[in-house]
């Protein structure tokens, strides 16, 4: 059973059901929808979809929605531009100014105050990197450092190192935030992230709109979050290491150093982390991956991340449950071979209460690895006690039993953990049903031992405890 979650963004490639089902067999835990390009129609078509597969018992997918964020772009114009490396232009910001037939404009207002001479501009994911040699009072002077041909209208723009003026939310975002809470989504994962700030703006947008379940992913794509790591990290729900646009903005050969050290900070949290961006760019086109690809994943698993994602492989891909595949089957591969420590991690956040059970699912893991258990069953309402037991990093699965439809998918994330639904007022009383469940769908045997982590009723308290059952003893 693979551990390690797998995220695919959805596009023309999968939206349509039979894909959906499809992803979801060949490793899919979550799906993630790009609003940087997806429309309301084809997202709310799909949400439906995957909600009614998840109520049949055919699937059991989250939903997450990627916010867009102020991008930065250049302007209009209507031919197609050329340069060649030493050619020098300007970037204007108010486009009405624009002189000749090189020069651009930019939508960022504080263009020519933020930047300094010497400063580099990326233009089409650093395609196109400008030198700025000069400042005038309506324009920047740049000097092109390599050529580009056949350059289109509103391109990219990233300012590495400039500390940028803008909202965390742009009004779309906040559009669109309240769209993930009227479809059922699960996660939002925020763009551009730059603060505690920018997390609890989208909190408190969630609160006043009923979405307050929905868990934060805080994306890390620039040196300004770098600096702010920490804090990001300790208020996130999640955090994803979205290497696409943190590959521009800081020197691409440090980018696999900041990703190991955001992992481990996050593992040093507790928190759920995950890598992203170019897995098996590759296959959008081709059906096999490159090695350097497939060296790329195992590293990340290396790591002990919770989830790998998906992109353009399984949005405009030729072969998009091929490249599930590949990724599930590396993730095995590694999972088999890496040697899992169980290491501790800061409780931030806990109540007593849950600071037991943080210790009592920490012995239940290493527990279950001297017995050689085949899993550990919890009860959990809110998902905490779940998320507790993955950031252990557990060797056998965790089969999170859950009476909340919202837990049972809002746990998809998490490393190791398999939530099942099972209606239940007191789970107390339910043991017996739980494990039942688990050999009617094959996960256990009646021979197996299992690590149990509950509570029974003492003097009309609920106490946690912690149990070795040996499966043929509660059923019979």
């Amino acid at each position: 059973m693979k551990r390690t979650k797998i995220i695919a963004s959805i596009g023309p490639s999968t939206w349509e059901e039979d894909k959906i089902i499809a992803l979801y067999k060949a490793g899919v835990n979550v799906l993630r929808f790009n609003f940087s390009h997806a429309d309301y129609d084809n997202a709310s078509r799909c949400a439906e979809i995957v909600h009614r597969l998840n109520k049949e018992g055919v699937t059991k997918l989250g939903l997450l929605l990627d916010t867009k964020w102020p991008e930065i772009r250049t302007g209009d114009h209507e031919d197609l531009k050329n340069y060649e490396k030493g050619d020098v232009f300007k970037m204007f910001v108010d486009p009405s100014k624009v002189e000749g037939p090189q020069d651009l404009s930019c939508d960022y207002p504080y263009l020519i105050e933020d930047l300094n001479i010497g400063d580099v501009i990326k233009i089409e994911s650093g395609l196109l990197d400008v030198l700025v040699k000069d400042k005038e009072k309506d324009a920047l002077v740049v000097e092109a450092l390599h050529g580009i041909k056949n350059m289109k209208q509103r391109r990219h723009v990233n300012l590495p190192g400039v500390k940028l003026r803008l909202p965390g939310l742009i009004d779309q975002d906040k559009v669109d935030a309240k769209f993930a809470i009227e479809q059922g989504f699960d996660f939002i994962a925020m763009s551009f992230v730059r603060n505690k700030e920018n997390i609890q703006e989208l909190r408190d947008l969630l609160a006043e709109n009923g979405g307050e379940y929905i868990q934060i992913v805080s994306k890390i794509e620039n040196q300004e979050a770098l600096e702010n790591m920490e804090e990001i990290i300790v208020n996130s729900d999640a955090v994803m290491v979205a290497r696409g646009d943190l590959g521009i903005e800081v020197p691409i050969e440090s980018l696999p150093v900041h990703q190991r050290n955001i992992v481990k900070m996050c593992k040093s949290y507790g928190k759920c982390v995950i890598v992203a961006t170019h897995m098996l760019e590759s296959m959008i086109e081709n059906p096999f991956p490159t090695r350097a690809e497939v060296g790329d994943i195992f590293n990340a698993l290396v790591q002990k991340v919770d989830a790998i994602m998906l992109s353009g492989e399984t949005t405009i891909g030729k072969y998009p449950v091929e490249s599930v595949e590949m990724m599930k089957n590396i993730a095995l591969e590694a999972e088999e071979t890496l040697e899992y420590k169980h290491d501790d991690y800061e409780s931030i956040g806990l109540t007593q209460r849950d600071f037991e059970k943080k210790r009592l699912i920490k012995s239940a893991v290493h527990i279950a690895d001297s017995l050689g258990a085949k899993g550990i069953v919890t009860f959990t309402k809110t998902g905490r006690l779940a998320r507790l037991a993955a950031a252990y990093r557990p060797t056998c699965p965790v089969y999170a039993f859950t009476n909340q439809e919202r837990t049972f998918t809002n746990t998809t994330l998490l490393f190791g953990v398999v939530a099942r639904y099972l209606p239940f007022e007191n789970h107390t009383d339910v043991l017996k049903q739980a494990i039942q469940k688990l050999i009617d769908r094959h996960d256990i045997s009646v021979d197996d031992q299992i690590v149990v982590v509950s509570d029974i009723i003492r003097n009309d308290n609920e106490v946690p405890v912690l149990e070795i059952v040996t499966v043929k003893d509660i059923i019979g």
